[in-house]
């Protein structure tokens, strides 16, 4: 009974990664043989060629996506979570804090890439149908009918996010069962007619082709082979849904499938010598009366494809704003599973940017040509990323070894993927320059003005513990609340900016029964929430530090209520009695959030900073301006906060004296 437990949870579980893990690199037969042979249809030695660059897609697979990532890159998980930021999260130290800047290329590049792959994936499974004949049925051909057709399955697919997926996922995983076996079995079909197709796992062929004068595009011919690995990095990011156990079960099915049929349309292209017009290798391959369901299933894969990108793309930013790299955006959370997080300005600007491409480019041929560009910069990126962690855990010449053999060959691909630079990779690279000029303005002028202000606008709250106890008490002074939560950066020394001390004791003193100076922490575990409380000496002051991973939803007013009801059943804080209301027996008061904001209206009015820190730091809070709000982010509610408006840097400028002419204090003559 156990055995047979067992073995439906790990089907179970292969099936969930199927779904989730291997839509962007198992849709990737749709185009990639095509861009592959375009260019070299009417060679005269056509069967050395297409042997030769299925050798090299196979070995490809077996490098950068069976042993870079599926072996070495899994191991560097943090805490079951996969990705280039979570790898950063692992290996960022204080000795090694540059380690950012390749971090924040490689997840530009692998969001700017991702805008490209509902795209193409879609308009190459609907291109299928295209001038098809099914009995009665006829499909027109062009784009006049593609275009339409795709873009409505792209605003179905993007809309539908707001409302979460976990119902329909859990259909990804048989129905990419069907898809892969489908593939598998029509390109084994071909095989069995022309067996010499498998003399393409020999490396030897790979080699051959590269150095070629049959292959018309040279090195540069790498860059269309490396359309058939670009989703090993969402593999890599991915791996905290499934569990790297349930890759490793996974992965070597996918990989003979993905083979078998390449396999089989290289030997179909063998046989026919199609022209390099109207190219479609997956559906030719395809006898006509299963052409139909060819379709349909490829339109399906490609859905579930752009479902994978649209929800990795949401995982990457929140990740990427919980480390301070981006600007805060509103995240919804459309059902209980934490990884059915919604974050709506991304969705939406994934949409349009796959709608720009599909009107700007029309076909999939010339997407493919646009195609894997960006995310030949993600993988050296990560090859660095893995690099350090190598190097942390293991010898130095394993590190070495690693660098050295896939900076290589992925600088190589590279190389050969500048070519599509002036063919529409420059979209990718434009827009991957755009995402990181938002990340280096929000994290480097955060930073400068943090070391530009810190000698200056921060003061030791410490100094001012004996003013607070003694305002608690004062009954002079009315109550605003009896907990009063700054959310402010508190550093370990206990400096605080100087504009939250104003706010608490300047014209009008806050009086509160308790102070909360409250410190939000990323923390390197993405489940983890926790907290520790530093109450200074006092009765009333309360140093809390918050650590919340990226996948912990910030409800930070619940989590202090909660720490609250803990401290005072521990003793360490004063029951706080309420005289009326519905729970006159609740032993913690009221709470009011007072949450700064910063402004300037001249950086050149400051004194002693560069153009670059002013350019730093007034596009981080012109970025801060346009970002959601700390009350929505931290789930703050309307009527529990209070709003200050402080001057991003306080300038003591020596004003000139004025002199005296007279006072007078005379009587009036009556």
């Amino acid at each position: 009974m156990k055995s047979q437990q067992k073995h439906k949870l790990q089907y179970g579980a292969f099936l969930i990664a199927l779904g989730i893990v291997y839509g962007d690199i198992g849709t990737s037969p749709l185009y990639t043989m095509n861009a592959i042979i375009a260019g070299n249809a009417h060679s005269s030695n056509l069967e050395g060629l297409v042997i030769g660059s299925i050798s090299l897609v196979f070995w490809t697979l077996m490098l950068i996506t069976t042993v870079k990532y599926v072996l070495i890159a899994l191991r560097a998980d943090n805490h079951g979570e996969g990705g280039i930021f979570s790898l950063y999260s692992k290996v960022r130290t204080s000795n090694m804090k540059w380690l950012i800047l390749p971090a924040m290329i490689g997840g530009a590049a692998l969001l700017a890439d991702g805008a490209l792959t509902p795209a193409v994936t879609v308009t190459s499974a609907v291109e299928g149908l295209a001038g098809q004949h099914f009995g009665s049925l006829v499909f027109p051909a062009g784009i006049d009918f593609v275009v339409p057709v795709v873009l409505m399955i792209l605003l179905f697919v993007f809309a539908l996010q707001r409302k979460g997926t976990t119902k329909i996922g859990k259909l990804f995983g048989p129905l990419m069962l069907i898809w892969f076996t489908f593939i598998g079995f029509f390109g084994l079909l071909q095989v069995l007619h022309y067996p010499a197709v498998l003399k393409a796992l020999s490396p030897v062929y790979a080699v051959q082709t590269l150095f070629s004068p049959d292959n018309r595009s040279g090195l540069l011919i790498l860059g269309n082979i490396f359309l058939a690995t670009t989703g090993a990095e969402a593999l890599y990011s991915d791996m905290g849904h499934v569990g790297k156990r349930n890759i490793y079960l996974s992965w070597p099915f996918v990989y003979s499938m993905l083979i078998l049929n390449y396999m089989g349309q290289g030997a179909w292209t063998i046989m026919h010598r199609p022209g390099s017009q109207q190219l479609n290798l997956f559906f030719d391959i395809l006898p006509n009366q299963w052409r139909l369901v060819g379709v349909v299933l490829s339109t399906i894969a490609a859905i579930i494809a752009s479902q994978a990108l649209i929800t990795g793309a949401f995982t990457l930013v929140s990740e990427a704003i919980s480390l301070k790299m981006m600007p805060r955006l509103r995240i919804a959370y459309p059902n209980a599973f934490r990884g059915q997080m919604y974050i709506s300005l991304v969705n939406w600007l994934l949409f349009f940017a796959g709608v720009g491409v599909v009107l700007f480019f029309k076909t999939s041929h010339n997407m493919e040509a646009a195609y894997g560009l960006a995310i030949t910069v993600t993988m050296l990126m990560t090859t660095l990323l893995l690099t350090v962690f190598i190097h942390a855990h293991s010898k130095t010449i394993y590190a070495v070894i690693f660098a050295l053999i896939f900076g290589c060959l992925e600088s190589l691909f590279l190389i050969a993927s500048l070519g599509k630079f002036l063919h529409g990779g420059y979209f990718t690279v434009l827009l991957m320059l755009l995402i990181l000029a938002v990340m280096v303005f929000w994290y480097y002028g955060n930073k400068r003005r943090e070391a530009l202000s810190y000698n200056n606008e921060y003061l030791s709250l410490k100094h001012y513990r004996r003013q607070l106890m003694q305002l608690s008490q004062d009954e002079r002074e009315p109550m605003m609340a009896n907990n009063l939560v700054y959310i402010v950066n508190v550093h370990d020394d206990y400096m605080i900016k100087k504009s939250v001390i104003y706010s608490l004791l300047g014209a009008r003193p806050k009086r509160a029964k308790v102070y909360w100076f409250v410190t939000i922490k990323e923390s390197i575990n993405p489940y983890e929430k926790s907290y520790s409380v530093d109450l200074m000496g006092s009765p009333n002051m309360v140093r809390l530090v918050l650590n919340l991973g990226f996948k912990v939803d910030p409800q930070v007013e619940y989590y202090i209520r909660q720490i609250a009801k803990t401290l005072v059943k521990q003793g360490y804080l004063a029951p706080q009695k309420i005289p009326y209301g519905l729970d006159k027996n609740r032993s913690v008061g009221d709470f009011k959030y007072i949450l700064t904001n910063n402004y300037y209206t001249d950086l050149k009015t400051v004194s002693q900073i560069s153009s670059w820190d002013r350019l730093l730091i007034g596009g981080r809070v012109w970025l801060q301006s346009h970002s959601v709000h700390l009350r929505y982010f931290y789930r703050l509610r309307m009527s529990d906060t209070v709003e200050e408006v402080v001057p991003l840097f306080i300038e003591h400028k020596q004003a000139s004296k004025i002199k005296q002419l007279a006072v007078k204090n005379q009587p009036s003559d009556e």
